[in-house]
């Protein structure tokens, strides 16, 4: 095939197609091929092995044009990029970006781009239609080449997107799955569909094609057309009644890029970061102001202090008492969770909490506040609500709730976004959907729930088990950084775990919970325990304090989906290493090839001799160690393992 970098060539018919075009990525290993007939469909290869077969994509909107359906061929652009993207925070300082692109024009005024990077493919339409236009249906097909096993994440349109992976061959998955969804070849390729650069849309879900075999095929939420409050405490707003279109938006405009990302093994997920490069790029301008950092959470513990000479809750007190262990330890943020303000009128604060006075004292400690709201308060009351917390200095919004992903919640979003940057607030968005790369779009996008998390410990009689936290870094965290909210400090077993609403503890050990901070990605990222619980073991506490939330380079080590995972990243000179497995104990060995030449002081954290009877038996060691020298990682059944390399 001659077909190199930045080259593509039209070839003859194939399957009834009247044109065919080829775009391969810039190590050649990845190839789409497009055929362009009375239907457009594209299929793709790696190494010469399908793993798409031809596969339909088409829009029609409510007019009755179908793009990408007996449509009209005009002309093929070709274009690449070889270049260096630097995000704000993430977890490398800079992101090679390298792709080969084919741009198809029809004369529908439409075209669909697409883009073959080494790491994976996508495709996306770009309209050039006159007024605004209603999007009825969109095609998106995934046609597999085998009847391969998958991890859906079983999901409708109405939901909080935290549930438990679901891990069966294709034919036997009978749910639709949120995205990100991730298929296995059997020769070692992971395959992971995702979406990016959601703006002014749905969000995409895939479901099996019980039609076609091998096939999955998107589905995507109709406009809301009657909405009404309900759900948990009525914090919901619930579609009773959907329009028969997906959106209503400009006729000139892009669509979101369809991803797949493909991977030569297990270990490849943990370091993709094509959904951030395919978003747009920032819209807010000057974003200097926005500051990743760690935060001081009431919600997980129940504000339950001990040792202090005052009855902890939602008061003046309990905040300032919070205020004060940030100020103490470096933290740069403090959370009022649930029950700092009444619930559907954010102008009122709890009877018990000064607000004023608890703003003034926070200040003064040079500690940010971070204000939980149910979304459609705040989107009710978005203008005075935040023209207050301006007021006040607060840092930033933690929104909850949205529970959608149509289009009135996606463009809910970018509203409260562009609004909360105005006034130089973070965002924190829970009950959230899967991140599509907006926080390059707003950086003061600075986290995304969207994740099964800690949280479940307090409210799920089955908990958040280690299986699925060696899961979440290969699947879900391909999508974006998320707020899983680590940090218990009450550890249990599997057969000692309780569900207790109050007094919360998490599955597995204190060094699973501690090696979480390395190996999931969150630039705002939560302490979740009491600081109190924090106070009492002043090791931990040191830790937590003191590892980035950012990073400039990220190296995946030895990791299997579902069964252990285990990472080093960098920030400076200083490296970290963060391991966790499953309920399987098991040792692994790692070659510090990653360490540059020198001397390092390893700084251990590891699972003591009794952890798998008490969760919360640690050792903490230091050893001298260089590079090129081979560790030993032991961990016990829901363990863990996390070493800070200081030279």
């Amino acid at each position: 095939m001659l077909t190199f970098l930045g080259c593509w060539l039209t070839v003859p018919s194939l399957l009834g197609a009247d044109r065919t075009f080829q775009v391969q990525s810039p190590n050649q290993q990845l190839r789409i091929t497009v055929e362009v007939g009375t239907q457009v469909r594209y299929r793709v290869s790696h190494n010469g092995l399908d793993l798409l077969q031809p596969s339909a994509l088409s829009m029609t909107l409510t007019d009755g044009r179908t793009l990408g359906r007996n449509s009209t061929f005009r002309k093929q652009t070709v274009a690449n990029a070889n270049r260096a993207v630097t995000p704000l925070y993430g977890i490398t300082q800079t992101i090679p970006e390298r792709y080969n692109e084919l741009r198809l024009d029809f004369r529908e005024n439409f075209s669909i781009i697409f883009r073959a990077y080494n790491e994976g493919v996508a495709y996306r339409f770009v309209t050039n239609l006159r007024d605004s236009i209603r999007v009825q249906r969109e095609e998106v097909q995934y046609r597999l080449a085998g009847d391969w096993p998958a991890y859906f994440h079983p999901s409708d349109f109405l939901g909080s997107f935290e549930s438990d992976y679901l891990y069966k061959p294709l034919s036997q998955q009978t749910q639709q799955s949120s995205l990100p969804l991730l298929a296995e070849v059997p020769n070692g390729v992971r395959l992971a569909f995702l979406e990016s650069d959601l703006l002014d849309y749905p969000g995409l879900y895939l479901k099996r094609d019980s039609t076609q075999a091998n096939t999955l095929m998107g589905l995507l939420p109709a406009y809301p057309k009657r909405v009404e409050q309900g759900g948990h405490m009525k914090f919901n707003m619930l579609v009773r009644e959907r329009e028969p279109y997906l959106a209503r938006t400009v006729g000139t405009r892009a669509f979101p890029w369809r991803v797949v990302v493909v991977a030569q093994n297990d270990r490849e997920l943990l370091n993709n970061q094509l959904v951030y490069l395919l978003a747009s790029e920032n819209k807010l301008g000057d974003v200097s102001w926005v500051k990743p950092g760690k935060v001081a959470w009431d919600w997980w513990s129940a504000n339950n202090l001990t040792g202090v000479p005052f009855t902890s809750g939602f008061n003046t007190e309990t905040y300032k008492y919070f205020i004060d262990f940030a100020a103490r330890n470096g933290i740069e943020y403090v959370n009022l969770d649930e029950g700092w303000s009444d619930q559907f009128d954010l102008l009122k604060s709890a009877s018990k909490l000064d607000m004023d006075e608890v703003v003034r004292y926070a200040k003064q400690k040079n500690v940010g506040l971070i204000l939980w709201c149910v979304w459609h308060t705040l989107d009710r009351q978005m203008l005075p609500a935040l023209d207050q917390f301006a007021k006040w200095g607060i840092a930033g919004v933690k929104v909850d709730f949205m529970d959608r992903d149509d289009q009135v919640v996606v463009n809910f979003y970018e509203r409260l976004l562009r609004e909360a940057a105005k006034r130089k607030m973070l965002v924190n968005y829970h009950g959230a959907y899967k991140p599509t790369g907006l926080q390059r779009t707003f950086p003061n996008n600075i986290n995304r729930e969207s994740v099964k998390g800690l949280e479940w410990n307090k409210f799920n009689p089955q908990g958040i088990t280690p299986e699925h936290d060696v899961t979440l870094p290969f699947i879900r965290m391909l999508a974006g950084s998320m707020d899983y909210t680590p940090g218990a400090m009450t550890n249990m077993n599997k057969d000692n775990w309780r569900m207790i609403f109050e007094q919360p503890m998490s599955q597995g050990t204190r060094a699973h919970q501690l090696a979480m901070f390395v190996v999931y990605h969150a630039p705002l990222q939560m302490l979740a325990d009491a600081p109190t619980a924090y106070e009492r073991e002043p090791d931990v506490l040191k830790f937590l304090t003191t590892v980035p939330v950012t990073w400039d380079e990220v190296v995946p080590l030895d990791s299997k989906v579902a069964d252990y995972v285990t990472i080093a990243r960098r920030k400076g000179d200083t490296w970290y290493l963060g391991s966790m497995t499953d309920w399987t104990a098991r040792d692994l060995s790692v070659k510090l090839d990653f360490l540059v030449d020198g001397t390092y002081q390893m700084d251990v954290f590891r699972d003591g001799p009794n952890a798998e009877r008490v969760g919360s038996d640690y050792v903490r060691e230091v050893k001298t160690v260089r590079k090129g020298e081979t560790v030993t990682i032991p961990m016990a059944a829901g363990g863990g393992w996390v070493a800070r390399f200081s030279k």
